[in-house]
């Protein structure tokens, strides 16, 4: 199985930390966002990775490689205005083949990932939802017996993390989109399952949060 970890976005709510350096160059624990997030793949498994990039794609692009440093074979996807989620996915599509995918969002903090087996032959996706942060407290989707639903509360909150069946996004048009009407609108035909992940995670979305995150993982290296 491949993944696609989307880092294409102009990072404004950690501005001015990334007035210089993009979100997924910020570092955490003494290393980049983005190489936490290359660490965890390869210890899954996973070493074909796609990327997409945008704002500052070069400095990305340089730091990283082609992946040979830690393991793991990056392939590019460029963009020179940000696609949204669904029009970059949509974009590297004829980089991730026909098989599903582990798709993960480049600003979250994530200390598991889902079995590339929770995908049902019939679901184009899989959701990893988690407990609601304070930032988020109404939530995004129901979960019940596996299967996610828009409603009714109590609600979870989708951690940036999934599988998805390159189906979900083959009937679109390139350009920018976002990938959320379309989960909603498969969710509406029965056709996502989920999973409640109870496991340390952040949304890496503001500089207080950022140093909040580095400052847990300080301290569980310190006593490690």
């Amino acid at each position: 199985m491949k993944a696609m970890i989307l880092a294409a976005g102009l990072g404004k709510r950690m501005r001015p930390l990334t007035d210089h350096c993009p979100k997924p160059l910020l570092p955490v624990a003494g290393k980049p966002l983005i190489v936490h997030h290359l660490e965890r793949l390869k210890r899954a498994g996973i070493d074909q990775i796609v990327i997409n990039v945008s704002y500052r794609a070069e400095q990305i692009i340089q730091a990283l490689g082609d992946g040979r440093a830690y393991g793991v074979s990056i392939q590019w996807s460029r963009e020179a205005t940000p696609l949204e989620t669904g029009g970059g996915i949509h974009q590297a599509l004829p980089l991730l083949g026909e098989a599903p995918f582990l798709l993960l969002n480049g600003d979250i903090w994530c200390e598991a990932l889902p079995s590339e087996h929770a995908l049902a032959a019939q679901d184009l996706a899989h959701l990893v939802l988690v407990d609601n942060p304070d930032h988020h407290p109404d939530g995004d989707f129901a979960l019940c017996d596996g299967r996610v639903y828009q409603h009714p509360a109590p609600r979870l909150t989708y951690a940036g993390i999934s599988l998805i069946r390159p189906a979900l996004l083959a009937n679109q048009t390139a350009g920018a989109f976002a990938l959320a009407p379309l989960l909603r609108e498969a969710i509406e035909d029965g056709r996502v399952s989920g999973e409640h992940m109870p496991h340390h995670w952040v949304d890496v979305g503001t500089p207080e949060r950022l140093a909040a995150l580095d400052d847990h993982l300080q301290r569980l290296g310190a006593r490690g």
